[in-house]
């Protein structure tokens, strides 16, 4: 069979190990969910995939570095929902553009997201936010953390200031020890603090209650707002121009795991990640989708630059 040139055959693939860019720092979520993925992927694929960190600029360091590599499938990605549907919107001059310079693969988790008080801040509901100037933490600028955040104090027509972290374990490590006042987090970074005490639960960024967390009331619930309903979540994707098969390769590989690994799919539910089958779930869709929400917000809160 003959091919064309820079288009291996998808049985060819991956012939070497193949490097995986994480872009959050150690002990993050996404960066676990990654981690979780290689190894049951690397299993299926018969070679190694390493994983590298390339934290900070809220991702704009790991993106760079995946576009200096070759369009070959053997330096990939994982790209949050910040990555894709945010970063690049809250600059005049677009670093990158989302829907050129990358391939989707899959989306490989959702992930519920909430907004917690730290106990030194005194606040124990979210309408306590409306008489406070409160200091409010993200894992970085034009992180989702950080939009819905700022869009939740905008719309109790509260004060408020950012201080951007690196990471969200940094950004908890100040909401611990009082120095900041609220921060939305991941769900399984916020279980385990909720669980003992460490910090308050004021809102569940969903329109419906999350099972997990019963007792604590939705965004909807005490906004009325459905655009704030949002779950966190984190693709799989190539630089653009990378094989096609090469691309089908992985996502074949992805819903093997989902769908035929039970240690795959018990890791990610351990951190209050649900697996999502890749025919079910187009990276590209759901990238549009929240795009649409967050570059108005962006817009609205002034946060370009």
């Amino acid at each position: 069979m003959l091919l064309m040139k820079g288009a291996p055959a998808q049985a060819d693939y991956p012939d070497r190990p193949v490097q995986l860019i994480a872009q959050q720092p150690p002990g993050s979520l996404s960066e676990t969910i990654t981690r979780i993925w290689a190894e049951c992927a690397s299993r299926r694929l018969g070679r190694p995939i390493i994983v590298i960190n390339k934290p900070g600029a809220n991702g704009l360091i790991a993106i760079n570095y995946l576009k200096q590599q070759p369009a070959d499938g053997y330096t990939i990605m994982t790209a949050g929902m910040s990555q894709l549907t945010i970063t690049p919107y809250i600059y005049k001059i677009l670093p990158y553009d989302p829907s050129k310079d990358f391939a989707g693969v899959a989306v490989l988790g959702k992930n519920s997201l909430l907004l917690v008080a730290g106990v030194q801040s005194e606040i124990k509901h979210l309408s306590d936010i409306t008489s406070r100037d409160v200091n409010y933490g993200s894992p970085g600028k034009g992180s989702p953390a950080h939009l819905l955040t700022a869009a939740v104090v905008e719309s109790l027509k509260a004060s408020g200031t950012h201080i951007p972290f690196v990471g969200e374990a940094a950004g908890v490590a100040a909401l611990l020890g009082g120095h900041i006042d609220i921060m939305t987090l991941t769900s399984g970074t916020a279980g385990p603090l909720i669980k003992d005490g460490r910090v308050i639960p004021l809102a569940i960024y969903a329109d419906a209650r999350d099972k997990a967390f019963a007792q604590i009331p939705t965004i909807v619930e005490l906004t009325g707002n459905r655009d704030l309903a949002r779950p966190g979540w984190l693709a799989l994707v190539v630089k653009a121009g990378t094989p096609p098969s090469v691309t089908s390769r992985l996502r074949e590989v992805t819903a093997q795991c989902v769908k035929m690994d039970r240690q795959y799919g018990a890791r990610l539910t351990d951190v209050n990640v649900s697996p999502i089958d890749p025919l079910q779930a187009d990276v590209k869709s759901w990238t549009d989708r929240d795009t649409a929400v967050f570059r108005p917000i962006i817009n609205q809160l002034g946060l370009t630059e």
